[in-house]
C-alpha cells in the first residue's frame, strides 16, 4: 500500500524571521498582510531580536538582506597579513621574549640571553615576516539573521560554530511547534523506524569549526580539539540525534552544494514510501558569512559587489544593500545568506493517528547531474531533466488541467547573469512543452539572499506560509526583467500575487547547484493532500482525524504564543537520558530501549527470498 509523506511540522530561522507558524514568510509580504497578521510577526521579531518594544523601522531596516553588520565582522577591516622580508647588508639585531622564539630556530640566527625572560637575535641573511595588515571588502551585503538574535545565548553553546547553533534552534523550533510531544512519537514509533537526513553544503567554517582550525598555526594559536569534529558536515544531523531527538534510528548527511536540502528530502521521502520508516526529520543548516567564504565566491566572480550595484544603479554610492539581490533582472551576482530549516514528514497513517497538523506532502524529488561540463560552476543539462520529470509527475498524480492552471514554480533564482538567463530557459522551454501558457515563477532569494544548503528549506517554508495566507512573494527588489531572460510563457511576480490557496495545488522547489547537482521537488497543498487521505483512509477517519487535531493545533498555537512573548526554550540535552549498552535488554527477536515502549524487531525479512 502506499504511503504519503505528510509534512506534519516545520521550523527554523533565517533573515527573515522565525519560519514557525509561517513569521519568516510573513515578513516578506508584511506590505500586503492586514494589521492583526503583520503585528503578531512585527511581535514575534522584536522578540527574536530582543527588543524591549516593538519598533517597526528598526525590525524592517534589520532584517533580510542588508549591509553586514560588525556583529558578524567588520567588512571595512578584515584582518589579514602582508609578506615582507628585512635585510640589511651588515645584519640585523633584534629583542624577543625567549617564550616567542620558534621551535625550530634558523642556522643564521645568533642567540643572545640579555635576562631571564629575554634574548637579543642577531641575523645575517634577509628575514620573512608578516606585517599586520587590514582590508575592505568588496562585498557588504549579506543575508543576515535578524539584528540582535544571537541562537548561542538561548543554551549552552559551549563555542560550537554558529551553524550548528542554527542548527539546535531551527530543530528545536520545527520539534516546538509540532504540537505532539516528542515522547508521544517515540511510543507509537519504535526507534528504527525514525530517522534524521540534515547537513551543511560547506561544513563549519568559521572559527569555532575548519576556519580556526585552518588558522590556527598561521595566527600562532594552538587547534581546539572541538575545531576538527564540530567542522564536519553531518554535524547538523549529528547535533539533532544527539542533543534534541535522542534518535537512535537512521542518519544520514547528503550533501549537494545548493540542492542539499532536496538531497536529503529525498532520501527522507524514500524511507517513508518504504514503510521501513515512519518519521523522518529533514533539515540543513549553513551559516557562510565569513570574510573567507565571501572572498572565494567573490573571486570566482559570483557575489554582487558594492561597485558593481552602484554601476547597475547608475551612482556612485551609497550603495543600496538590501537590493542587492536581483533575480531575473539586470543582476551581477549572488548574496550569501545564513540560515537553518528542518521539516518533520509522517507517514499517512501516523499523522491521522496522532491527529498531527497537516501543511501540504511531498510528491516527490528528482536529482539529475550535467552530464559532461566544460567547467565544474557552470550549468548544463541535469535541470531540465529534474523539472521536467516532476511536471511529469505531477500530472500524472493531478492531471493536465492542475499542472496547467493550478502550479506555480519557486525559482532557485540567484541572481546571477547566468542563471537568470540557463534557469528562465528550462522553466519556459518546459512550460511550452507542456502547453503552460502563463506560469507564475517566484524567486525569494530576492528578500533573504542565498543560504547554499538551506536554500530549498527556505523555499518550501516560504510555500507552507503562501498556502495559509494566499500571497505567493514578489520578487520586488526589481522593476523589470532583463531583456536575455526567456519569459514567453512564464508570469514572473514583480509584485505580491494574491491567489485561492484552495486552487493552488502543487508547487515546483528547484535547486540548482556548484558541480551539478541539481533537484526539484513537488510540494503538494494542504487541500490536495486531505483529498488524497479521504479517498484511502475514508470520511470518518478524516472526522476523527479533525478532532484529534484540535489539541494539536491549540498545543502549536500556543507555543507560537510562548515564543513571541519571548519564552525561547531550545531544546538541547546535553549528557541527558544517556544509556549504555548494559542497560538494553537483548534478545534473539528483539532490543529494548529504556524509555522506548516500542522494541526494535530483530526479525528481518530476506530481500533476496526469491534467489535463495
Amino acid at each position: 500500500m502506499s504511503r504519503l509523506p505528510v509534512i506534519v511540522g516545520f521550523g527554523g530561522i533565517n533573515p527573515a524571521g522565525r519560519s514557525s507558524a509561517h513569521h519568516a514568510y510573513k515578513r516578506m509580504v508584511i506590505d500586503q498582510l492586514d494589521s492583526n497578521k503583520a503585528d503578531s510577526t512585527y511581535q514575534s521579531l522584536a522578540a527574536l531580536m530582543n527588543m524591549t518594544t516593538v519598533d517597526k523601522g528598526a525590525i524592517l531596516s534589520q532584517t533580510l538582506i542588508r549591509q553586514i553588520e560588525k556583529n558578524l565582522f567588520d567588512p571595512s577591516a578584515i584582518r589579514t597579513n602582508k609578506t615582507a622580508q628585512l635585510s640589511n647588508n651588515d645584519g640585523f639585531s633584534f629583542k624577543l621574549k625567549k617564550s616567542q622564539l620558534p621551535g625550530q630556530i634558523p642556522a643564521d640566527w645568533h642567540v643572545t640571553n640579555l635576562d631571564d625572560s629575554s634574548v637579543i637575535v642577531t641575523s645575517s641573511l634577509p628575514l620573512d615576516v608578516l606585517f599586520p595588515d587590514y582590508r575592505a571588502s568588496r562585498v557588504n551585503s549579506a543575508g543576515q539573521l535578524p539584528t540582535g538574535f544571537d541562537p548561542g545565548s538561548l543554551y549552552q553553546s559551549r563555542n560550537h560554530p554558529r551553524g550548528l547553533q542554527l542548527t539546535v534552534y531551527a530543530a528545536s523550533d520545527a520539534i516546538n511547534s509540532l504540537g505532539i510531544d516528542w515522547d508521544t512519537v517515540r511510543q507509537k514509533v519504535p526507534g528504527d523506524q525514525i530517522s534524521v537526513y540534515a547537513s551543511s553544503a560547506m561544513g563549519q567554517l568559521d572559527t569555532n569549526g575548519a576556519g580556526g582550525m585552518l588558522q590556527a598555526s598561521l595566527l600562532g594559536k594552538r587547534v581546539s580539539s572541538k575545531n576538527c569534529p564540530l567542522s564536519l558536515a553531518e554535524m547538523t544531523a549529528d547535533f539533532v540525534n544527539a542533543y534534541v531527538l535522542g534518535s537512535v534510528g537512521a542518519t544520514g548527511a547528503n550533501v549537494g552544494a545548493c540542492a542539499t536540502f532536496l538531497y536529503n528530502l529525498r532520501q527522507g521521502i524514500q524511507d517513508i514510501r518504504s514503510g521501513r520508516f515512519r518519521a523522518v526529520m529533514v533539515g540543513a543548516s549553513e551559516a557562510p558569512i565569513t570574510p573567507e567564504v565571501i572572498e572565494g565566491y567573490r573571486t570566482m566572480g559570483a557575489l554582487a559587489e558594492d561597485d558593481a550595484l552602484n554601476k547597475l544603479d547608475g551612482h556612485v554610492g551609497p550603495t543600496d544593500n538590501t537590493r542587492a539581490c536581483r533575480p531575473f533582472s539586470e543582476n551581477c551576482g549572488f548574496t550569501l545568506s545564513e540560515a537553518s530549516q528542518f521539516v518533520i514528514l509522517f507517514d499517512d497513517e501516523l499523522a491521522l493517528e496522532l491527529g498531527a497538523n497537516i501543511y501540504g506532502s511531498v510528491g516527490d524529488v528528482f536529482i539529475n547531474a550535467d552530464g559532461f561540463k566544460k567547467s565544474i560552476p557552470g550549468p548544463g543539462i541535469g535541470n531540465y531533466v529534474t523539472m521536467g520529470k516532476s511536471m511529469g509527475m505531477v500530472r500524472s498524480l493531478l492531471g493536465e488541467e492542475a499542472l496547467r492552471n493550478r502550479t506555480y514554480v519557486q525559482a532557485h533564482g540567484t541572481s546571477t547573469p547566468q542563471n537568470r538567463v540557463t534557469e528562465s530557459h528550462i522553466i519556459n522551454e518546459l512550460a511550452k512543452t507542456f502547453k503552460i501558457d502563463h506560469w507564475p515563477v517566484a524567486a525569494i532569494k530576492a528578500y533573504i539572499g542565498h543560504s547554499l544548503a538551506t536554500a530549498a528549506g527556505d523555499q518550501i517554508a516560504t510555500s507552507l506560509g503562501v498556502w495559509a495566507h494566499g500571497i505567493i512573494p514578489g520578487i520586488k527588489t526589481v522593476d523589470h526583467i532583463a531583456e536575455d531572460v526567456h519569459a514567453s510563457n512564464l508570469e514572473f511576480l514583480l509584485q505580491h500575487k494574491e491567489i485561492d490557496p484552495t486552487k493552488m495545488d502543487a508547487v515546483f522547489i528547484n535547486s540548482k547547484g556548484f558541480g551539478g547537482n541539481n533537484a526539484t521537488a513537488s510540494i503538494l497543498s494542504p487541500t490536495v493532500t486531505a483529498q488524497m487521505l479521504e479517498k484511502k483512509h475514508g470520511k470518518s477517519a478524516m472526522t476523527k482525524h479533525q478532532k484529534l487535531n484540535e489539541k494539536v493545533a491549540e498545543s502549536t498555537h500556543q507555543y507560537d504564543v510562548d515564543t513571541i512573548a519571548g519564552k525561547n526554550e531550545l531544546i538541547y540535552k546535553f549528557g541527558l537520558g544517556v544509556i549504555e549498552g548494559e542497560e538494553l535488554e537483548l534478545t534473539e527477536t528483539s532490543i529494548s530501549i529504556p524509555g522506548h515502549s516500542q522494541k526494535i524487531s530483530l526479525e528481518v525479512e530476506n530481500p533476496y527470498d526469491d534467489m535463495i
